[in-house]
């Protein structure tokens, strides 16, 4: 394996670890309530990404971004569903929903199958129809036994599986799209801080254990994206695509085996079924060299 290879899977395996262990640091914050950490997360990301944008000299890049009017018109709808991720993605770890999460982001690949198929005419191989029938046959499973949409798993998966559509429509690289994103959302998150009477840490009279704890935020946010688009230069995007159940996998194991959410045979058997798909996806990109699609 070539050294430029070898650095490439090291930086896949350490974004999608980060992302995979990512809970922790939220779990660590859940006493904060999930719509003042999303608004700190805005924010400090919003900084990080600012200075990974100067100093790596892209600031024409940004000025020529926020001029494009199309870019302008596909970012209302890239932010909205980034916000919306994250927050749900925040509520459920604080709420003890990680399973849930975990099952979202294991259905992904799945939904970006059928995605593909809806917006760009892509025609399913067998197995990636037999794929998809299993994750409805799963969601059903969910709602005939537990009387109920697995509402947080389909909204992280449709979410995020939808963001990438648009991020694949605005052409611009993480960290411009990131900066546009969060400075969209940078209001809303500073109103937020300002005038909620809930905050446990207001901006007038801050608490520096508190500001520290919601300040790694940022970190958490921007540490996996730039490995993730550091070993996206160095590796194709196909090879990138077997690592992306690192991150669910790890959510999945610390639900169960660090945070001691309750996994039923019912939900067990919806994981199974999840699992069996995923397992047809990468036997047929193994087999036949097609690529599993990874946002």
């Amino acid at each position: 394996m070539e050294s430029n290879t070898k650095q490439g899977v090291l930086l896949a395996v350490a974004a999608y670890g980060f992302w995979a262990v990512a809970p922790i640091y939220f779990k660590w914050i859940s006493h904060i309530s999930p719509f003042e950490i999303l608004a700190h997360r805005v924010i400090w990301s919003l900084l990080l990404t600012l200075l990974i944008i100067v100093a790596s000299n892209r600031t024409n890049a940004l000025w020529t971004a926020i001029r494009s009017r199309k870019i302008r018109l596909y970012l209302f709808a890239s932010t909205c569903l980034i916000a919306i991720n994250w927050g749900i993605f925040i509520w459920a770890i604080n709420s003890n929903h990680l399973l849930s999460a975990s099952l979202g982001y294991y259905i992904n690949p799945l939904v970006n199958i059928m995605l593909g198929m809806i917006f760009f005419a892509e025609r399913l191989s067998r197995v990636q129809k037999i794929a998809a029938l299993l994750c409805i046959g799963a969601v059903s499973f969910e709602i005939w036994h537990f009387g109920e949409l697995p509402w947080i798993a389909l909204i992280l998966a449709s979410s995020f599986g939808l963001y990438g559509l648009v991020r694949k429509k605005l052409a611009v690289d993480s960290f411009i799209g990131m900066a546009l994103e969060t400075g969209l959302l940078l209001p809303l998150a500073i109103g937020y801080l300002g005038f909620a009477s809930t905050t446990s840490l207001s901006l007038t009279d801050p608490s520096f254990a508190s500001l520290s704890q919601l300040f790694l935020a940022g970190p958490v946010t921007m540490i996996p994206l730039l490995c993730f688009a550091a070993a996206a230069n160095r590796i194709s995007l196909t090879s990138l695509g077997f690592f992306q159940y690192i991150g669910p996998t790890g959510m999945f194991l610390l639900a169960v085996f660090a945070y001691g959410e309750p996994l039923s045979p019912e939900k067990l058997t919806t994981f199974a079924i999840i699992w069996f798909a995923l397992a047809l996806l990468i036997w047929e990109n193994l087999h036949k060299g097609t690529s599993i699609k990874a946002i």
